[in-house]
């Protein structure tokens, strides 16, 4: 009689299996879970995009080089909404300088638009270009000297400046007692007046800053220079959840405002507040004695570091307003207009796992080390050195060149 004869697996082996075919279960489900959350937040976030009360607004934005979205997209987002808002209740600043193209053509093609609805605003039109500035004398800051002896403009003091000297206005108007509610800066992106309206109301609107995601090349997201999570780090992955912080990454996985240390990420709200007054804030640099040890860290990150409130109230990415650098990224992002999932169950899965490899994989332990060790060499170097923004300062030297800006 023939005997039959049982393959038995080894306990490990089989208890192994188990547990994978449990974690495969389990990372299918998540990921069913947070597609179904991303599509009942995009349903609510349709709600706040109803402006109910009056709101002054003053619109920030600096160009260069931008004629083409200025043209496709952006100048028609900005005369939506002073329509929105309502003239009375809008400030225009725009600062644009040394564009080749015809990025003046466009704006001054704004210009008339704007004076059509007979809103308040101010567009400069600078000639100085990169090379203009390159050439003329080095000033007292914002310069450094690289390493075959020249001194050269800074890419984030020069940025700075032109920040501030688009603010110049809101400063102005509150010294003559004309507030504002929110500063909205608005970067060279393809936005729309909902995306406007669901970004003021994050987190019910208490919020140091808030601010939208920006997409260049989706699923990937665009603006890593200035974001940080909950605890300061860069982002774990540039795909969906994105952060390394727990506190980041659940709240992104559930769609909800995000607690962060930093952003910018292509259109912000601040409280008008922040700028105006005795302590209102300023755009700035890393000193550039502090640069010259090769480290950079950008302005938009800077502010926040800068600013009081966002320790108190808080600084929010809102998942909910996505933005792009061209009409294809925008509406990538923007694939299911009647309120369900902008990701594919695909992405949200392929997601969840390129960020736990990256969570396990590689750590920002080593960098961020040796950045602070940079940072507290300088500060003994010197009486009275601070930098309250050390979780923005990496490990770069950006200057400014002819045709934009490159790294050292």
């Amino acid at each position: 009689m023939a005997t039959r004869r049982t393959r038995m697996l080894p306990k490990g082996r089989s208890a192994l299996q188990k547990l994978s075919l449990l974690f495969l279960i389990w990372t299918i489900i998540e990921a069913h879970i947070s597609q179904y959350r991303i599509a009942r937040a995009e349903r609510e976030a349709k709600a706040r995009t109803v402006l109910i009360e009056p709101t002054r607004v003053f619109i920030a934005s600096l160009h260069w080089n931008n004629e083409k979205i200025l043209r496709s997209d952006w100048n028609k987002g900005v005369v939506d909404l002073v329509n929105t808002f309502g003239a009375d209740n809008v400030f225009v600043s725009v600062y644009e300088s040394g564009s080749w193209d015809d990025s003046k053509g466009a704006l001054r093609e704004l210009d008339q638009a704007l004076e059509k609805t007979g809103v308040a605003k101010k567009i400069i039109l600078d000639d100085e270009t990169h090379k203009d500035l390159i050439n003329g004398p080095p000033g007292d800051e914002g310069w450094i000297t690289i390493p075959d002896g020249r001194r050269m403009p800074r890419r984030i003091p020069y940025l700075s400046r032109l920040r501030n000297l688009s603010l110049q206005p809101l400063l102005e108007l509150a010294e003559n007692g004309t507030a504002f509610d929110h500063v909205l800066f608005l970067g060279d992106v393809v936005f729309s007046v909902p995306d406007v309206l669901n970004l003021l109301k994050t987190n019910n609107g208490r919020y140091a800053a808030a601010c939208s995601l920006d997409f260049s090349k989706p699923p990937n997201f665009y603006d890593t220079f200035a974001l940080r999570d909950a605890r300061g780090h860069e982002h774990a992955s540039q795909t969906w959840p994105y952060f390394r912080a727990s506190k980041s990454r659940k709240a992104m996985a559930n769609a909800q405002p995000v607690l962060v240390s930093s952003c910018w990420n292509g259109i912000v709200a601040m409280p008008a507040s922040t700028f105006t007054g005795l302590r209102g804030l300023k755009f700035r640099g890393i000193p550039d004695s502090l640069a010259a040890a090769h480290l950079e860290a950008s302005e938009c990150c800077l502010i926040h570091a800068d600013n009081p409130a966002s320790r108190t109230r808080g600084v929010f990415v809102n998942p909910a307003v996505r933005v792009g650098y061209n009409r294809a990224a925008y509406d990538a992002v923007h694939t299911n207009p009647h309120g369900g999932s902008w990701l594919s169950l695909w992405q949200v899965y392929w997601g969840l796992w390129t960020s736990r490899v990256a969570r396990w994989l590689t750590t920002p332990w080593f960098e961020e080390r040796d950045v602070r060790g940079r940072i507290e060499s300088w500060v003994r170097g010197g009486e009275g050195r601070e930098e309250k923004g050390g979780f923005c300062v990496v490990d770069e030297m950006q200057i400014v060149v002819n045709n934009g800006w490159k790294h050292l």
